[in-house]
C-alpha cells in the first residue's frame, strides 16, 4: 500500500492518474448553497466543545514502528509502519451486526466490482449485515447527488465528498434528511465504539453541522498539510550542500546559482508556490479562504504576507533558476523533471513522497532520493504552517432509520474504522487470504480475483481509521515523511474558519470561485504577470461582488459564530 494521507478529490484523482505537481487541498468551507438563507451548517467553537467525541487512541491495535507525534493546534503526525504486521490483532469481538439490511451509495474512481461478488459476501458475513454498497462514478458524482435528493431516493448510508457539498446542499440535508448522531457519539458516548473513538478530533469536526454530529469522517489525517518543499537528497549530498543551513528565503534563493547549470539543462527550482506561501506565513489562499482583520472578514489574498509571497514567487520565476517548462506552466511533467534531475527543488503534497515515487525516481536514476527541507520562515523567525481540512469526505445516515438500526450501523462503522494492520483492516482492504490476497514479506498482495473484487475503495468510503504512512520496501521513505510531519506539527495553526461547514448563498458563487484572481495569481508565479496586475484583479473582484460576499461572511458567520479557533 502507498503512503496514506487524507483523502481529497484533487489528491485522489491526481494520484490515481499520475499527474505531476498536484497539491492535495480540501476546501475549508463548503461551496455556495441554493438558498439565500444559510440553512444548515456553521459550527461554533463553543458548540463543538460540548459535542465533539472524546479522542481515545487505541491500546489494543497494532503498534506502529514510528509513533504519532502530537503538535500544536491539535495537529498530530500519522503513525508509520515499516512492515505489515504479521500478527493480525482483532480489535472487534464477535459479529458487529445483527442481520439488518442496508443500502449505501459511494463515489468510486475506478472499475466498479461485480455486484454480489465473493469479497462482498465475505465482508457482509464478517459484518453480520446485508450491506449493499452501490458505487457511482466519482467523476460526475456531484450531479448524481441532487438527482437522488430530488427523487427522494437517498439510501440508508451515503458518502458526500466535501467538494460536492454545494451541489448536494449538504447543510440543508443534515437538518432535513440525515440522522443526528450526536446522542450516540458525543463526548464519552463514543467510547462504546473504540475504533471510532481513535479517529482524530478534527475528522469529527469535519462531520459536524450546526453543532451536531451528522456523519462519519473518511480518510482522516492528523495534519493534512498542503505542501512540502522537496529537494533531491542524493544531489545535495554529492555536492556537499547541507539543507539544514537553508533557514530563510534568501538562503533558498542563493541555491539557485549554485544548483543551476543551463548548459546541462539542470535548474535549481521547479514550481515552489505552495511552499513559498508557507514560508512567508501567507494564509491559505484560494476560493473559500479568509482571514480576520479589524473585526472584518477579508480574502486571504488581501494580506501583506500574501503579497510578499507572490513577489518572491515572481522573483524566482524571473531569476533564470526555474526550469523553463515550469515557468511555462507545465505541471504535467513536473515529476519527470524532478526524477531525472532536471529540476532539483520542488513543492508538492505529502502524497508525493511514497513508494511509487521512489520506484519511478530510481528508474530514472538509481541514486535517486527525495528529501524535504524542514519548514522555515522567510525571515528566519519561527515558522508556521496551516492545517488543511482533517477529512475530505463524510458519510451520512438516513433520518428514517430507527434507533435500533442506527445502533447496528454504528457497530458496523466501528468495525470498518479498525486501524491499519489489524485483522479487520486487512479483511476490509484485502479480503480473504488465499482467495483475494496472499501474504508476502512486503505485506498482502492481491490475487487476480482480489484485484478485480477487493482492490477498490468501497467500504472505505463509509468510514476509515486515521491514515497511516506505509511504503513497504522503501523504509527510508516512510521514515523521511514521518520525520518531516513529526516536526511540522509542532508549528501548526488553525486557519480562519478551519473545519467549519458553511453554506453561503448562491448569488456569491462566482465571487466565491475567484476565477479571474486565481488565474492572475498563477500567472504571477510563472512571471508572466506582475504583483501589480494581481492587485488590480483583486480590487476588481471586490468591486464586482467580492466585497459583498465578504460582508456576508462577516455578518452571518464571524459576528455570530467566530472564526473557528
Amino acid at each position: 500500500m502507498p503512503s496514506s494521507t487524507a483523502f481529497t478529490r484533487r489528491g485522489f484523482v491526481t494520484a490515481t492518474a499520475g499527474v505531476a505537481g498536484a497539491i492535495a487541498a480540501t476546501p475549508l468551507l463548503s461551496a455556495c448553497g441554493s438558498s439565500a438563507a444559510n440553512k444548515g451548517g456553521v459550527t461554533t467553537s463553543k458548540g463543538l466543545a460540548s459535542i465533539l467525541p472524546d479522542y481515545v487512541p487505541l491500546t489494543n491495535g497494532p503498534t506502529p514502528d514510528i509513533p504519532i507525534v502530537t503538535g500544536k493546534a491539535g495537529a498530530t503526525s500519522d503513525p508509520g509502519f515499516l512492515s505489515y504486521p504479521t500478527n493480525l490483532v482483532k480489535t472487534v469481538s464477535g459479529t458487529p451486526g445483527s442481520g439488518g439490511s442496508y443500502s449505501a451509495i459511494i463515489p468510486l474512481w475506478g472499475t466498479i466490482p461485480k455486484a454480489g461478488n465473493a469479497y462482498y459476501t465475505a465482508l457482509n458475513k464478517a459484518l453480520g449485515t446485508n450491506l449493499t454498497v452501490n458505487p457511482a462514478n466519482g467523476n460526475n458524482y456531484g450531479t448524481t447527488l441532487p438527482t437522488l435528493v430530488a427523487g427522494n431516493k437517498l439510501p440508508d448510508w451515503i458518502n458526500i465528498p466535501s467538494w460536492n457539498n454545494g451541489q448536494a446542499n449538504t447543510g440543508e440535508l443534515t437538518t432535513e434528511r440525515f440522522a443526528d448522531l450526536t446522542p450516540y457519539l458525543s463526548g464519552s458516548n463514543i467510547r462504546k465504539y473504540p475504533n471510532l473513538a481513535a479517529i482524530p478530533t478534527g475528522g469529527w469536526q469535519s462531520a459536524a453541522w450546526e453543532d451536531k454530529i451528522f456523519g462519519f469522517p473518511c480518510w482522516t489525517s492528523g495534519n493534512s498539510f498542503t505542501g512540502v518543499l522537496y529537494y533531491r537528497g542524493d544531489v545535495f549530498s554529492s555536492k556537499g550542500i547541507n539543507p539544514g543551513e537553508v533557514k530563510n528565503s534568501d538562503d533558498l534563493y542563493a541555491l539557485g546559482a549554485e544548483l543551476t547549470s543551463k548548459s546541462a539543462g539542470v535548474y535549481a527550482f521547479d514550481g515552489l508556490w505552495y511552499s513559498i506561501q508557507q514560508m512567508f506565513n501567507a494564509p491559505p489562499n484560494g476560493p473559500g479562504a479568509f482571514v480576520i482583520k479589524g473585526g472584518k472578514v477579508i480574502s486571504a489574498y488581501d494580506t501583506d504576507e500574501f503579497a510578499a509571497a507572490l513577489a518572491f514567487a515572481y522573483k524566482i520565476a524571473k531569476s533564470g533558476y526555474m526550469h523553463p517548462s515550469a515557468v511555462a506552466g507545465d505541471t504535467n511533467d513536473g515529476k519527470q523533471r524532478f526524477w531525472s534531475g532536471k529540476s532539483l527543488i520542488e513543492a508538492d503534497g505529502t502524497g508525493a513522497w511514497d513508494l511509487a515515487d521512489d520506484t519511478s525516481g530510481k528508474g530514472a536514476n538509481p541514486s535517486y532520493v527525495r528529501s524535504a527541507f524542514p519548514i522555515f520562515a522567510a525571515d528566519g523567525s519561527t515558522p508556521t504552517i496551516p492545517l488543511g481540512a482533517s477529512s475530505g469526505m463524510t458519510s451520512y445516515l438516513n433520518k428514517n432509520l430507527s434507533k435500533t438500526q442506527i445502533e447496528e450501523i454504528l457497530e458496523v462503522a466501528n468495525y470498518l474504522a479498525a486501524p491499519f494492520g489489524s485483522y479487520e483492516y486487512t479483511m476490509i482492504n484485502y479480503g480473504i487470504e488465499g482467495v483475494d490476497y496472499t501474504m508476502t514479506s512486503s505485506g498482502p498482495s492481491y490475487t487476480k480475483q482480489g484485484d478485480n473484487e477487493s482492490n477498490q475503495a468501497i467500504y472505505q468510503q463509509l468510514v476509515t481509521p486515521q491514515s497511516a504512512v506505509t511504503n513497504f520496501g522503501a523504509s527510508d521513505v516512510t521514515k523521511g515523511l514521518c520525520a518531516w510531519t513529526g516536526n511540522a506539527v509542532k508549528y501548526a495553526y488553525k486557519p480562519t474558519f478551519w473545519d467549519m461547514n458553511i453554506t453561503a448563498p448562491s448569488q456569491y458563487q462566482t465571487a466565491y470561485s475567484m476565477a479571474e484572481v486565481v488565474d492572475i495569481v498563477n500567472q504571477v508565479t510563472y512571471g508572466s504577470k506582475t504583483v501589480a496586475d494581481f492587485q488590480t484583479a483583486l480590487a476588481n473582484w471586490k468591486k464586482s461582488n467580492g466585497q459583498k460576499m465578504l460582508d456576508w461572511y462577516t455578518a452571518n458567520v464571524y459576528d455570530k459564530y467566530g472564526d473557528g479557533s
